[in-house]
């Protein structure tokens, strides 16, 4: 049987996986109280396979991520954390097998302690597999167009090395603080080399509508005009992608939706939108010729 890029055999019927990725907005902000229930809710009804936060706490006897996602999830969190105790963090509801991080305080201008990339194995069923799941976060300021250039490819090159070769799915989510057109998302979906260096991964956003900004992070969200970026116009700054082999991704993005994106009883969930993206072992996989 022939198989795909990725290492999965042609004919097999499609297994849906679905990625979630959202910015809680830190608990200090924006009545953490009210706001719990309605992530949590959200959450249940969602029921990611595989997630990624941001601003997630823990320590002090809480762990945020394990109260909002619940005891059934592998919770890997970024080394670095602020003094506050927050940080990034990655959730499957799968095990979670080896674990590795790159640091991407890459200029000194970088001071975000959580600036960084984990990548995690994860042990996803057949006939999707084992996946490499890579929760990427650098820095968010106005401004640092350079040094976020620089994350991506440290961050790109790190995930090919744990390749190795290996025929995997890779599933790369996170707050990228940079927008579709940016070079630093344009060399993370193959459209411009960065410091001698190229990768593709398909935007699922972009995948499913092309041509709807997609803003996640905007004035729309009153949350958002209360915090230090008061003045934004409105962004797509959070993602989920999935990686290239030659032919094309080797995973198919059948849906990609915002979440949290809309008040509940008037209160908002945090002052960035989530994505939601839903990904399929696809009936003709990249790299093969039907039989």
């Amino acid at each position: 049987m022939a198989e795909s890029e990725a290492g999965v055999p042609t004919g097999v019927e499609p297994v849906h996986l679905r990625v979630v990725t959202l910015n809680l907005l830190s608990p200090d902000h924006g009545d953490w109280g009210r706001r719990r229930p309605v992530l949590q809710a959200g959450l249940a009804r969602l029921r990611p396979d595989l997630v990624a936060l941001q601003e997630t706490v823990w320590g002090n006897g809480y762990d945020q991520a394990l109260d909002l996602l619940g005891p059934d999830y592998h919770v890997v969190r970024h080394s670095g954390r602020s003094r506050d105790g927050v940080g990034a963090a990655l959730a499957s509801r799968w095990p979670v097998g080896t674990v590795r991080e790159v640091d991407l305080h890459v200029t000194d201008r970088v001071d975000l302690p959580w600036c960084a990339a984990v990548v995690c194995e994860v042990e996803a069923p057949p006939p999707i597999g084992p996946l490499l799941f890579v929760h990427h976060k650098p820095t968010y300021q106005v401004g640092y167009a350079l040094e976020r250039e620089l994350q991506a490819v440290a961050c790109a090159e790190f995930v090919e090395e744990q390749l190795a070769g290996r025929n995997l799915h890779v599933v790369l989510a996170g707050d990228f603080d940079d927008t579709p057109d940016s070079a630093s998302v344009r060399f993370w979906t193959g459209r411009q080399s960065l410091h001698r260096s190229s990768v593709a991964y398909r935007d699922a956003w972009a995948a499913i509508h092309p041509d709807d900004p997609g803003h996640t992070f905007t004035p729309l969200n009153p949350l958002e005009r209360a915090g230090e970026m008061s003045l934004e116009l409105g962004r797509r700054i959070d993602y989920v992608l999935v990686r290239c082999g030659v032919h094309g991704p080797t995973l198919d993005i059948v849906d990609c939706r915002l979440a949290f994106d809309e008040p509940v009883d008037g209160v908002w969930a945090s002052d960035h939108f989530g994505v939601v993206a839903d990904l399929a072992v696809p009936e003709h996989p990249p790299g093969a010729w039907l039989a």
